[in-house]
Parts: C-alpha cells; structure tokens; sequence
C-alpha cells in the first residue's frame, strides 16, 4: 500500500512538473513574440518620424521658391503636425488603433503629394540640388516605411497564431495576451488607377 502512495505522489509530481515546464515555456514564447511585434512597431515609427523630419526640410526648401503656394504648405505643415501627434503603446495596437495611425499617415503621405505636384510649375526648384537631395530620400523613406510596415505586419501575424492556436491560447488567455491589429493596403488600392495617354 505504501508503494501505491509513494507511486501516485512521483506520478502526480512529474505530472505537475511537466505542467509548470510546459506553461513556463509556453508563456516565455509569448512574451518573446509580443517583444518581436512591440520591436518592429517601434521601428515602423522610427521610419514615419524620419519621414517627418524630412518634410520640414522639404517644406522650406519649396517656401523659398513657391511661397505664393501657402494653402498646400499649410495643409503639409497640418498634416504633419496631425499624424505624429498620434502615438500608439505596442500593448494597444489592435486594429482600430492602427487603422487611426493609418489614417492620419495617409493624409499627410497624400499633401505630400500634392506638394510635390506643385513643384512640377517650378523649374529653378526641380533643379535645386537640396530639393533633390531631399526628394530622393523622402522617396527612399517611403521605401522604408513600407519594408518595415511589412515586418510588422510578418511579427503580428507569428504572435497572433501563438495566440489563437491551441494549447498556448489557454495561457495566452490566462495572462492577457490578445491579439495584434495588420496594416492594411490604402483604401481604394485594390483599384489599379487608370492612366491614360
């Protein structure tokens, strides 16, 4: 009879530390996957504040040709303003919250474009070394901004499918892990535009 207790207290012991060996391991593997999505968010924002900075030294360089052209400065200098006033915590980036980031990077990428249209009505700017230097690196930003916003989305996904998939989802509900938000492609991108000669 002893032999059965001294049996069952090994088994249940093992058990038990099976048990702890695999919740330990499971909930170091999310916390890793959350570190790699809070990581690759801060670099996302890391790109669209070089983009911001870039846009004040863009701004004054066309200033100084086209000043006349106040509305389309002011609205990149608002936009500007309106889309790093918004910051997200790497805790929070569900969808809606990313959505809103979005949002507000899309605006100011779109008065950047209008500014760059009316460059097009000045040539002693187009020719203008700064605002060339300061055109190709806005566009490699952009380049950035893209491959990082990539990344994010490729680390969103890995945690997500931590998250969802059983048996983690029970720790990961266990200690408040939930899921990640993606960005997503610009409204109206599924509609190649029409070029027309």
């Amino acid at each position: 009879m002893k032999k059965g207790c001294a049996a069952t207290a090994i088994l249940v012991a093992v058990i038990v530390l099976v048990l702890f060996f695999w919740t330990k391991s499971s909930y170091n593997g999310l916390v890793r996957a959350d570190e790699q999505v809070s990581a690759a968010w801060a670099q996302v924002e890391n790109v669209y504040q070089r983009r911001a900075d870039l846009i004040d030294n863009l701004v004054a360089t066309v200033k100084g040709y086209a000043g006349h052209e106040s509305s389309t400065l002011e609205e990149v200098t608002a936009a500007r303003s309106r889309a790093t006033q918004i910051t997200l915590d790497p805790e929070g980036l569900d969808a809606e919250a990313i959505a809103r980031y979005q949002d507000a990077q899309g605006e100011l990428s779109q008065a950047i474009g209008r500014l760059l249209m009316v460059t097009e009505n000045y040539p002693d700017l187009k020719a203008n070394r700064n605002f060339l230097d300061l055109q190709a690196q806005l566009e490699g930003t952009e380049n950035r901004i893209s491959t990082e916003r990539m990344k994010f989305n490729e680390a969103a996904r890995a945690y997500n499918t931590m998250v969802r998939s059983f048996p983690k989802n029970i720790i990961a509900s266990i200690f408040g892990f939930g899921t990640k938000g993606y960005f997503k492609a610009e409204s109206g991108a599924e509609t190649a535009p029409e070029v027309k000669f």
